[in-house]
């Protein structure tokens, strides 16, 4: 069963139909929408601040979403796909994003929605990623237009997370 703890009295909350693996985390001010999944050892650490996600969001396997105290909320829209030991820390994700494996989000940067984070890239503070297209590297620089098969990304891996969840006998959380 995963941990799920309060902090400071405040617990986190979860919309319908979501997914928390045995060994996720989630903890302290935490709202987390409907049909959203946390896999198998991600951490989603409100403890500092707030940490607010949209619908159809998944934390995949060893990802950190987390904040600054007093100083940086996360704020994780709808449809968004956060890879492998992705880190999201004190940031603002819009609608219809993937965050690569790896990649790391700092404090107040923007990921603007239809945005794709590649694996390994370092966005840095207060930087604004730009809707519509791919950034790379460390520092994360904007490289090319999202289009072609990757306009199909944002919903084809909520929607496979979405489908994945269900092959967990778990039942709501």
């Amino acid at each position: 069963m995963a941990l799920i703890l309060p902090v400071r009295g405040i617990e986190p909350k979860f919309g319908k139909n979501c997914f928390l693996a045995d060994n996720a985390t989630v903890v302290g001010e935490v709202t987390m929408g409907d049909d959203c999944s946390v896999w198998f050892n991600a951490v989603v650490r409100g403890d500092v601040h707030s940490i607010t996600i949209g619908n159809k969001t998944n934390i995949q396997d060893g990802a950190v979403i987390h904040c600054t105290y007093q100083k940086a909320k996360t704020v994780i829209g709808n449809n968004v796909s956060i890879a492998h030991n992705a880190i999201v820390h004190g940031c603002t994700v819009q609608d219809d994003v993937l965050i690569g494996m790896g990649a790391i989000v700092m404090d107040h940067a923007v990921v603007e929605s239809r945005a794709i984070v590649a694996a390994g890239a370092v966005v840095l503070q207060n930087t604004v990623v730009e809707g519509g297209y791919i950034y790379a590297g460390a520092p994360a620089k904007k490289i090319k237009k999202v289009e072609g098969d990757w306009l199909n990304v944002f919903d084809r891996t909520a929607n496979n997370y979405v489908k994945y969840a269900t092959w967990y006998d778990i039942g709501e959380n």
